[in-house]
């Protein structure tokens, strides 16, 4: 280890130097002006919208070696001028984290195991069981010959981290599908 001299002390340096108040080159230490900030040495930006909720706060991307390295907010965002709430700043974190799910898990009914399942068997199990459960319980006619066309067999619960359009398609499809009990958590 070098030995300490007085003359590195950033007090020293402060005074010694035009930064009398101290907010620049004289209370930097050596370490401080030889790193680099995780943007510039991105490959590219992506423009993005934040995954938390729904006001769409705007997110700046950044990618080094498709990898994401850091997410900030985008200024040229309407809605949030550059700003990003604590857990939008973490958002990086919501990609890169250790202990994120990267595949399909599937426990069957009374199993103890868990069993991994492709993107296309877990679609079509959905499908599937949507799909019997509107034809299971549907209801076309109440008991004086009122039309219905109806299920009870299915409902939707939307989440805060859906947009307008994500929410307005959601709706339109499970009332296309005959679904009545649509809620959104937002409204709850």
């Amino acid at each position: 280890m070098a030995r300490f001299s007085p003359l590195e002390w950033p007090v020293f340096r402060q005074f010694s130097s035009p930064d009398k108040l101290g907010r620049g080159e004289a209370v930097m230490s050596r370490r401080t002006r030889e790193i680099a900030p995780r943007t510039s040495t991105a490959d590219r930006v992506v423009q993005s919208v934040c995954p938390y909720c729904a006001v769409g706060c705007g997110q700046k991307v950044f990618v080094k070696d498709e990898r994401v390295v850091q997410i900030e907010g985008d200024p040229d965002s309407p809605i949030s001028r550059g700003r990003l709430c604590p857990k939008g700043s973490a958002s990086e974190q919501l990609v890169n984290s250790a202990s994120r799910q990267t595949e399909i898990l599937y426990r069957a009914p009374h199993a103890t195991d868990w069993r991994r399942l492709s993107l296309d068997e877990a679609t079509d199990m959905i499908a599937d069981r949507f799909i019997e459960s509107r034809r299971r319980w549907w209801e076309d006619a109440d008991e004086h010959g009122r039309p219905l066309r109806r299920t009870m067999g299915i409902a939707a619960l939307g989440g805060a981290t859906l947009d307008n359009e994500e929410n307005y398609l959601i709706k339109k499809l499970f009332t296309a599908a005959g679904a009545i009990q649509i809620e959104n958590q937002a409204r709850i």
